[in-house]
C-alpha cells in the first residue's frame, strides 16, 4: 500500500483522540447520550485543531449501531463504511470548489429523501465560509428546517465571513489552539507506537513551530523523520523548521547585552550564511526577547513561552537584563522588522538592527538618576509631615504656612505694574507712538516669519497705547493673553528689538489688560490735575479730544 502521511495515518477517529478540544468534545458526547442532537452544527477554529475530525466522529456516533452512545465503536459496519467512505449517506463537501448556487440547490433537492443505510444524512461542508451569497441564501431555509433525518455540520476558519443568519441557525463550537503540551504529549504518542527515536526537545521544537495545529505539526515530524538517519534530532528540527537554534539566540543575545557588536554581527553572519531567512530570523529575535520578559513576569508561566526552552543559559541572562531594557530592544526589532518588508535588502537592515541594539544605552542609569532627586524630596516631606503631625499648631509659624497665603494674588490674575506704566505715561510722546503703530503689521509678520505664530495671534487683539522714549504700553484686549505674553521671555525680546529697529529708540514692553489699563490711565489723569489732562489733549487729535467731550471715553472706538 502507498505510503500515507502521518496526520492521515493517524486522523482521530473517537472524540478521546481530538487533542486539546475537552470543551466541544464533553458537549457533543453528552448531547449524544441524551439524544439531544442538534439539526444544524457550526465549527469554527484554525487550521488543524480537529473540526472536520470531530464532524466525522460525530456522523459515526449518531449512525453507530450501538447508539446511543458517547464514542462511535468503529467496529459495526456503519462505523467502518463511514471512516472509508462507502456509505453515501454522509456526505463531505468542500465548499471552496463547490460554492455556487446550483451545488446548494442539489443539495437541497436531495435532503428530503431518506437516508440508504444509516439512521441519518449527514453533510459536513467544509471552509463553509467560500459560499457565495447566493448560495447561503439557497441554504437557509434548508438548514433552518431540514428534514428529521437531515444533519448539517459547517467547518470554517473564518468565522466573521458567514452570514449572522446562517450562524443562528446553528449550534456553534470554537476550536481554539492546542496548547504546545498537548501537542508533545500526542506527538510522544505517535512516535512510540510507529517505532521512531526521536528527541524530546526536537518535539518541544516542531510543536511550537505548529503554532497551535496538531496537523501542522504532525506534518512537520513527517519531515524530520525523512530529514533524519537513525534518531530525529533537535538539529533536524531546527533545519525542518527554519527556527534559529537556542543557543544561538542565547549567544546573541548576550553579544547585544555585553555590547559587544563584533560579536553580534559574526553570529548573524554565520546564522545568514546557513541559510535563515532574515525575516525569519527578526521574527524568532522578538518572540526570544518577548519570552524572556514573560519569564521575568511569571516565571511558572512556561507554556506561555513561543520560542524558547528554560535552559540555564536564558535564565541566567533574563536574571541579568531589567525589564525596561527589554521594551527597548523589541521597540527597536518591530521597528526593523517593518523596514524590511519594504526592502529588497532585509540583511541591511537585520545588521543595522544588531548594531543598534549593541549601542543601546540602558534606562536603568538614567532612571536613578532621576529617582534619586525625588526620592530625597520625598524623604523630606514625609520628615516634615511627620513633625506637623507631632504638634500641628507650629504649622502656622513655619514658612510653609505663609507659603500657602503667597498664592492669593494669582486668584486675581495678572497685575500690571501702574508705576511703570505711569512713568512711560509722563514721558509719552506722540511721535513715539505713531512710529510704532506705523510699523505695527510689519511685527506682526516678523514674528510669524520667525516661527512664533502663537505669539504673533497674541498681538492681534492688541495694540500700543503709549510709549516713551524708554518703554510702550501695549493694551491686550484679554487678560490671559496679556499674561502668556509677558511671562514670554523670548516674545518680549524680540518685540523690544523690533521697536528698536523701527524707531531707533531701545524700549522696554510693557503689557496691560484692558480694563486694567482704562484704571490707570483715569488714575493718572486725576492725579496729574488739569495739566495733565491738557498735556494729554495737546497729544491727542483734537476731533478725538471732542469726541469724547461729547460722548465720553467709554463710547469711543479708535482705529487708525
Amino acid at each position: 500500500m502507498a505510503y500515507q502521511a502521518l496526520y492521515r495515518v493517524w486522523r482521530p477517529q473517537q472524540f478521546i483522540d481530538v487533542v486539546g478540544q475537552e470543551h466541544v468534545t464533553t458537549t457533543l458526547q453528552n448531547a449524544l447520550l441524551q439524544q439531544k442532537i442538534s439539526h444544524a452544527y457550526l465549527f469554527s477554529g484554525p487550521r488543524g485543531t480537529g473540526k472536520t475530525s470531530a464532524a466525522k466522529i460525530l456522523a459515526k456516533a449518531v449512525n453507530c449501531e450501538n447508539a446511543p452512545t458517547t464514542e462511535p465503536c468503529n467496529e459495526c459496519d456503519a462505523c467502518r463504511g463511514i471512516t472509508d467512505g462507502s456509505i453515501p449517506d454522509v456526505i463531505e463537501i468542500d465548499a471552496a470548489s463547490n460554492n455556487g448556487v446550483e451545488e446548494i440547490r442539489d443539495i437541497r433537492d436531495k435532503v428530503k429523501y431518506a437516508p440508504n443505510v444509516v439512521k441519518y444524512k449527514v453533510y459536513i461542508i467544509d471552509e463553509v465560509h467560500m459560499l457565495s451569497i447566493g448560495a447561503f441564501n439557497a441554504l437557509l431555509k434548508t438548514l433552518e428546517e431540514p428534514p428529521k433525518h437531515v444533519i448539517f455540520i459547517l467547518a470554517t476558519t473564518e468565522p466573521h465571513k458567514i452570514p449572522l443568519t446562517i450562524i443562528s441557525r446553528c449550534q456553534r463550537f470554537d476550536f481554539k489552539r492546542i496548547t504546545a503540551q498537548a501537542i508533545v504529549g500526542r506527538m510522544k504518542q505517535i512516535v512510540e507506537e510507529s517505532g521512531v527515536d526521536c528527541d524530546a526537545n526536537a518535539l518541544q521544537i516542531i510543536a511550537r513551530a505548529a503554532e497551535g495545529g496538531m496537523r501542522d505539526a504532525l506534518s512537520l515530524l513527517d519531515q524530520a523523520i525523512s530529514f533524519s538517519q537513525d534518531r530525529v534530532t533537535i538539529e533536524d528540527a531546527l533545519t525542518v523548521t527554519g527556527i534559529v537554534s537556542q543557543n544561538f539566540l542565547n549567544q546573541l543575545a548576550r553579544a547585544i547585552y555585553e555590547k559587544n557588536a563584533a560579536a553580534g554581527l559574526e553570529a548573524l553572519e554565520e546564522l545568514l550564511l546557513q541559510g535563515k531567512d532574515p525575516a525569519r530570523f527578526i521574527e524568532d529575535l522578538i518572540f526570544f526577547y518577548r519570552d524572556m520578559l514573560l519569564y521575568k513576569a511569571a516565571p511558572g508561566l512556561e507554556e506561555s513561552m513561543e520560542r524558547v526552552m528554560l535552559d540555564e543559559a536564558f535564565q541566567e541572562l533574563a536574571n541579568q537584563i531589567e525589564a525596561a531594557q527589554i521594551y527597548e530592544l523589541i521597540e527597536v526589532l518591530n521597528k526593523a522588522q517593518q523596514e524590511m518588508r519594504w526592502t529588497n535588502h532585509p540583511r541591511i537592515f537585520l545588521e543595522v538592527a544588531i548594531v543598534k541594539l549593541c549601542q543601546l544605552e540602558t534606562q536603568t542609569q538614567t532612571s536613578n538618576v532621576q529617582i534619586e532627586p525625588l526620592l530625597r524630596r520625598i524623604e523630606q516631606l514625609e520628615e516634615k509631615l511627620a513633625k506637623f503631625q507631632q504638634n500641628p499648631g507650629m504649622a502656622a509659624v513655619e514658612p510653609a504656612a505663609a507659603a500657602k497665603k503667597a498664592p492669593r494674588p494669582n486668584r486675581k490674575g495678572f497685575q500690571a505694574p501702574a508705576g511703570k506704566i505711569n512713568e512711560v505715561l509722563k514721558n509719552a510722546t506722540k511721535p513715539n507712538l505713531h512710529a510704532i503703530k506705523g510699523r505695527w503689521g510689519e511685527l506682526l509678520e516678523m514674528l510669524a516669519a520667525k516661527q512664533m505664530r502663537s505669539q504673533a495671534a497674541l498681538l492681534n487683539e492688541a495694540e500700543p497705547v503709549a510709549a516713551s522714549d524708554e518703554a510702550a504700553v501695549i493694551k491686550f484686549k484679554y487678560e490671559i493673553h496679556c499674561q502668556m505674553a509677558m511671562e514670554n521671555t523670548r516674545f518680549t525680546e524680540t518685540v523690544s528689538a523690533a521697536l528698536q529697529e523701527y524707531t531707533g529708540k531701545n524700549m522696554q514692553v510693557i503689557g496691560v489688560p484692558e480694563d486694567q489699563w482704562l484704571k490707570i490711565r483715569e488714575s493718572f489723569i486725576s492725579q496729574r490735575g488739569d495739566g495733565a489732562s491738557e498735556n494729554q489733549a495737546a497729544n491727542e487729535d483734537p476731533l478725538i479730544s471732542e469726541a469724547k467731550k461729547l460722548f465720553g471715553d467709554e463710547l469711543i472706538q479708535i482705529q487708525d
